[in-house]
């Protein structure tokens, strides 16, 4: 199932904007980027009509988050090893290992570990509460993504990356944020290779054999936000 486009989802405009000018030289063919909007419902129902339509051959979540771990630095990337959400679901993936070294090439700091998808911005004590229980990031749509494709896709390579924006040092709510921002918007763009690196090995890895040549720089084409 490597042997379409990457489909790369994220939910907000800005993530888009840094996805888009990244360097996408090496993808197998040009990337699909979709904005889902936010929360778990616009995200599932947004790739829910993606994956029921046009073959993708990876799909990656990928955008801003907050780490729930202190010590963490925004700018810094948070690779999901596995996602779950309020209800108690579970996703695990078998990307983040690759993921996390193809970034680390590219000069990211890295961590893996659990993500937990939320159906509310979360602060203050459930931020310790989710990191006394496992999880390292937060965010609001990866888990609805993975049962999504779970139903749909149950064989589709996936991946998920949040790049750290606010910390329990450093919540969103306070001075800083725009810097912090900042730092988190050039990782993204900084993370793009690494998403063309994980797709092509996936593509390795399933056996299929290496795409005819593509244009040296492929442009994403982008999918418009769902309507809520």
């Amino acid at each position: 199932m490597t042997e379409g486009p990457l489909l790369v989802l994220c939910a907000l405009g800005p993530e888009l904007w840094a996805l888009r000018g990244g360097d996408w030289t090496g993808a197998e063919g040009p990337p699909v980027l979709a904005r889902t909007g936010m929360g778990r419902r616009r995200a599932s129902r947004s790739v829910g009509r993606l994956l029921a339509g046009e073959g993708y051959g990876a799909l990656v979540v990928a955008g801003f988050g907050a780490s729930v771990a202190p010590g963490t630095n925004p700018g810094e990337v948070i690779v999901a090893d596995a996602v779950e959400d309020g209800e108690g679901r579970r996703f695990r993936l078998d990307s983040a290992g690759p993921l996390a070294e193809a970034l680390r090439a590219r000069g990211l700091t890295v961590h893996t570990g659990l993500h937990h998808t939320a159906d509310h911005v979360v602060r203050g004590h459930e931020r310790a509460e989710l990191h006394a229980a496992g999880a390292l990031a937060v965010d609001m749509e990866a888990a609805a993504v993975l049962a999504a494709r779970a139903e749909l896709r149950p064989q589709l390579p996936a991946a998920v990356l949040r790049i750290v924006v606010d910390t329990p040092e450093r919540e969103l709510i306070r001075p800083g944020t725009l810097p912090a921002g900042l730092r988190a918007w050039r990782s993204l763009r900084a993370a793009v290779p690494a998403l063309t690196t994980w797709h092509r090995q996936a593509a390795a890895a399933a056996g299929h054999p290496a795409p005819a040549p593509h244009p040296p720089h492929p442009q994403p084409s982008t999918l418009p936000q769902e309507a809520s």
